[in-house]
Parts: C-alpha cells; sequence; structure tokens
C-alpha cells in the first residue's frame, strides 16, 4: 500500500527566492496584473486613461510609482462589485467589510482566489509553528467578516482539525480549551486577552491545557501585548495580518524569530508618505500600499492600506527573503494630534504596559479643550494595584502621565479604573472614544 506523503506549507523555493529573481518576478506579475485589469475592469482603464499611461509602460519596479492609487473610498462608491475582473458565474463566494462607516466594500472570490488565500493561510500558519494533528479553536467571527473563514481554510489546508467556535460566548470557549483539548488559538489579541482574564476569574490554569499556540490579528497590537498574552495564557503568540480588500488575513505573517513576513509573491508592497504620496525608501516608516499579484475576481493596483509600518529587505534568520514589515503602528486614520504632537494608541499602549499595577485595559477619550484637541487615558488597576489608598492610586496616576509625558512628549491625564470598568471585546477593540462627535451633534 502506497505511503501517503506528508502535509508541508514550507514554500522553500518560493520563500527563500533570491531577491533579484524575485523582484525580476515582480516586474512580469505586476505588468500581467495591470493588462489584465485593464481588459476587463473599464473603471481602471479609465484611470490610467487619464494618467496617459498603458500596461506596457511596466519595465521596472520604478514604473509602479507612476499608476494611481486606489482608495477604500474609491470601492465604497463604486459598491457593489464594479471592480470586478470576471463574469459573475464565476463568483463563488462574497464576503464584505462591516461598513459602519459608510457603504461596505464587498470582496468576491473564484475558485482560484480561494485557493491561493488558503495557500497564503497555510503557509503563515506553518511558518508559527501549527501542523497536521493539531486542534485549533477559531474565536474569529464566521460570517461577510473574512477572519474566520480565513483562518478556518489556512488550518484545513494544514491538515488541522477545527472547531469552529466563531467570536463570543466566553464561557463556552473556555469549556472548549478544556474539554477539546485544543493546541491553537485563532481571534483578534484583545479577545485573547479577555479569555486569559475570564479563565482567570474561574480559577482556570491555562498553562495546564495543551494549548501551545496563539494566531492573532485583525487590530494593531505592541510587542508588549504580545510578550503579555505569552504570559498569560502560556503559549507561543503569533502574529497574521491582513484586510478584507485583499482578500482578508494572510497577506504577512510572523515567522519562528517573530518577523512579520509579507507574501511577496502574492502581495507587492511599497511605502509611502501619506501626504505627497512619495514613495519612500527602505526602512522609512510610511503608509503601506499593496497590490495584488495573483487575483483573479477584484485585483487591486496600488491600494492604500491606511496602515503605518516599514518594510525590510534583509534575509531574515528563518531563511525567507520575502520582506518583512514593522509590526503595525497604527492607522492614518487613528493617528491624533494633540499640541503638535503626532501620537497612536500604540505609543500609549506601550507606555501602559511598562505599569505592572495596571492591566492591558485602557481607553483613549478624544475631547475639545476650547478650540483645541485634547486627550485623556482610562486604565484598569490589577487587583493587587485596586487595594491601593486613595494616594497610593493618585501616587501611580501622575507616574503614569509622566512617563507618557517623557515617551510622547504631551502632558496626558490618566483616571485609574477598577477592574473590569472597561466593557470588553469579543472582536475588535475599541480604543478611542472621540467625544468631540457627540458635542458637535448636541451643538447643531
Amino acid at each position: 500500500m502506497k505511503k501517503k506523503a506528508e502535509v508541508s506549507c514550507w514554500h522553500h523555493e518560493q520563500e527563500t527566492m533570491a531577491r533579484q529573481a524575485l523582484e525580476a518576478y515582480h516586474v512580469d506579475a505586476l505588468r500581467d496584473t495591470v493588462t489584465r485589469t485593464c481588459e476587463h475592469v473599464p473603471l481602471y482603464r479609465q484611470l490610467l486613461d487619464q494618467a496617459g499611461l498603458l500596461p506596457g509602460d511596466i519595465t521596472t519596479l520604478d514604473d509602479i510609482s507612476t499608476l494611481p492609487l486606489i482608495t477604500k473610498n474609491d470601492l465604497r462608491y463604486h459598491y457593489p462589485l464594479d471592480f470586478l475582473a470576471v463574469p459573475r458565474a464565476e463568483v463563488v463566494l462574497v464576503q464584505a467589510t462591516s461598513g459602519t462607516s459608510g457603504k461596505p466594500v464587498v470582496v468576491p472570490y473564484t475558485a482560484n482566489d480561494l485557493e491561493r488565500w488558503s495557500a497564503c493561510m497555510a503557509r503563515a500558519l506553518w511558518a508559527g509553528g501549527l501542523r497536521p494533528g493539531d486542534v485549533c479553536l477559531n474565536a474569529y467571527s464566521y460570517g461577510l467578516f473574512t477572519g474566520g473563514l480565513g483562518f478556518h481554510f489556512g488550518a484545513q489546508a494544514v491538515g488541522s482539525t477545527i472547531i469552529p467556535s466563531s467570536t463570543g460566548m466566553t464561557d463556552r470557549q473556555l469549556v472548549f480549551l478544556r474539554d477539546f483539548e485544543p493546541t491553537a488559538l485563532f481571534c483578534t489579541p484583545s479577545y485573547a486577552l479577555t479569555i486569559a482574564e475570564r479563565a482567570h476569574a474561574l480559577s482556570m490554569n491555562l498553562a495546564e491545557f495543551p494549548l501551545r499556540l496563539g494566531y492573532f490579528g485583525a487590530e494593531p497590537w505592541t510587542e508588549e501585548m504580545r510578550q503579555d498574552i505569552e504570559r498569560r495564557m502560556a503559549i507561543e503568540a503569533h502574529e497574521i495580518y491582513g484586510l478584507t480588500e485583499m482578500m482578508g488575513p494572510g497577506v504577512a505573517f510572523t515567522c519562528g524569530f517573530h518577523r512579520l513576513h509579507i507574501n511577496e509573491d502574492f502581495f507587492y508592497p511599497e511605502i509611502i508618505d501619506p501626504v505627497t504620496e512619495r514613495v519612500l525608501p527602505e526602512g522609512e516608516k510610511g503608509e503601506l500600499v499593496l497590490t495584488t499579484l495573483q487575483r483573479d475576481a477584484m485585483p487591486l493596483i496600488r491600494y492604500r492600506t491606511g496602515d503605518l509600518t516599514a518594510l525590510h529587505r534583509s534575509r531574515c534568520e528563518c531563511g525567507r527573503t520575502f520582506v518583512s514589515m514593522d509590526k503595525v503602528m497604527g492607522r492614518t486614520d487613528d493617528m491624533l494630534i494633540i499640541s503638535g504632537v503626532h501620537c497612536f494608541p500604540c505609543d500609549i499602549e506601550r507606555v501602559l504596559l511598562t505599569f505592572e499595577e495596571t492591566g492591558p485595559h485602557y481607553r483613549i477619550r478624544v475631547f475639545k479643550k476650547g478650540h483645541l484637541d485634547a486627550i485623556a487615558v482610562e486604565v484598569e488597576a490589577t487587583h493587587h494595584a485596586a487595594a491601593v489608598t486613595n494616594k497610593g492610586a493618585q501616587d501611580l496616576q501622575q507616574r503614569i502621565s509622566e512617563r507618557l509625558r517623557q515617551q510622547i512628549g504631551i502632558k496626558i491625564p490618566v483616571t485609574l479604573l477598577s477592574p473590569g470598568a472597561i466593557p470588553r471585546s469579543e472582536g475588535k477593540a475599541r480604543r478611542i472614544v472621540d467625544e468631540r462627535q457627540r458635542k458637535a451633534a448636541r451643538n447643531d
């Protein structure tokens, strides 16, 4: 009887390709993508005509910067499927963003798209240590949000068992962790903290469970939070980065050395200055722009993600030559400008996690102080710190505020809250409460 071949999602030939060969592939793949998109998407052909460009003008990587940029508003304006590049009969799946801030972005897939998405996700999970025989608790939402199905497809391609628990019902998640003994957890980092906190409240020691891996994403999180999750859950935590417009999670993933690698055979990355739109050199921080290279239903060229990061093209210790990206420091629309100083929620989070008296749950209030914008931070005390006197709490608030001033450059008032005061997240955490909009609504 023929022995079944072992599954491996380590694609050595692609993931360790020489840089020169990878760049040559990019030029060919980009030219093909632009040609096909112009042939099948009239809207994009119009954009190129307006710029006075032809697909054949793409002969070097430098030529990419001459192509027009696409934004989420472009996709919303042409809702639902004006960017579709195949006949509707070839679409086998449709997913979408929530549309809470306008019309949703609709994302169609062909059967080939699903295979490629599964391959990207399987590669990402494999890089973090997932193997056939592992049991995965998938606590991402199943529905129009791409997280649930993306992780499901990837784990299925690896050959792992999947428990599709979806998000919410935290006590039930803990029952599954105890009774089904999963070895991997998929969810947002903020929900991982919610699970860990609830386990502690129920006197459940996660270190005694078989759980050994966590794959988290869908929201910015700091290295300090990663270490906090690993400590609380006794696991190794990995990041998988993606966005709905690019098919979902699987655009980038962390290897065993926790460098975040972009799947460069599927996505071509650039970093631009978010104001001038100028392409920035390697290592400089700016807005990530992505172009799909192997996508049938909705190829996107130079899509502005809104995520702020930097790219590095040096070979990783893991052997991969795929470009690595820094952890996303925030989004262009999350950036706060207070007294002329630019800051992001992750800058504040990084400082808060240096204090053992405070937990990982916080929120940032943005409000008007006269004619100027101002912010204040509310953070939960740990159960131990909650027992301190009023004088002790005031001293702690002042120490945190001073540390924020030293690290960020502005004075930010801090309020210490009791444990559990901030609502827990079952999906993406809501860190910013913008009270300016409420005030404006009252004044109308």
